[in-house]
């Protein structure tokens, strides 16, 4: 039987292996590996500030009764912070069993990029210094920032953001 289970789990990984949904801050477009995205919520739902937190942490949200933290995408990247409109919208990822919401301005779509058409980012000596994207992804004629969402969510932050309820430890 756990033959079985196993391989229905890796059914659903290779199904979402190369897939990424995309999503805009600012004018850049930024791809995140669908394995993390638990769901896309559309606008912005009353956040409660939490005093005591990095910047970027707007508060927190209450999703059908579990609390979860939210960080605007473009404070953690260090942009101007953006009015939030009818198309900003808030995408729940789940990080070593922390669930997260990421604000950002728009959710574009799911796209597949296969392995061989994602390259490293830049060396940090050619002015390219964001320690927050894995790849570059090539998808037709465009190029998609793919975030790595374990330094997204760094070891120093994770702490703040584990003290909400409803967040194992």
């Amino acid at each position: 039987m756990s033959e079985i289970v196993g391989e229905v789990g890796r059914q659903e990984e290779d199904t979402q292996k190369g897939k990424f949904l995309t999503f805009l801050v600012g004018k850049e477009e930024y791809g995140i590996e669908i394995k993390y995205v638990t769901e896309i919520i559309g606008g912005i739902q009353a956040i409660t500030e939490v005093p005591e937190v990095p910047e970027y942490v707007k508060g927190i949200i209450n999703l059908r009764g579990k609390i979860i933290p939210v960080m605007d995408v473009n404070l953690r990247f260090r942009k101007d912070a953006r009015d939030y409109d009818d198309r900003t919208c808030i995408i729940v990822i789940d990080i070593d069993d922390l669930s997260v919401g990421l604000i950002v301005d728009n959710v574009a779509e799911v796209v597949s990029i296969a392995d061989e058409e994602i390259v490293p980012p830049p060396d940090a000596r050619a002015g390219f210094q964001n320690r927050y994207i894995k790849g570059i992804g090539k998808a037709g004629n465009a190029v998609k920032l793919l975030l790595d969402c374990q330094r997204l969510l760094s070891n120093e932050h994770l702490e703040s953001l584990h003290q909400f309820p409803d967040q194992p430890k």
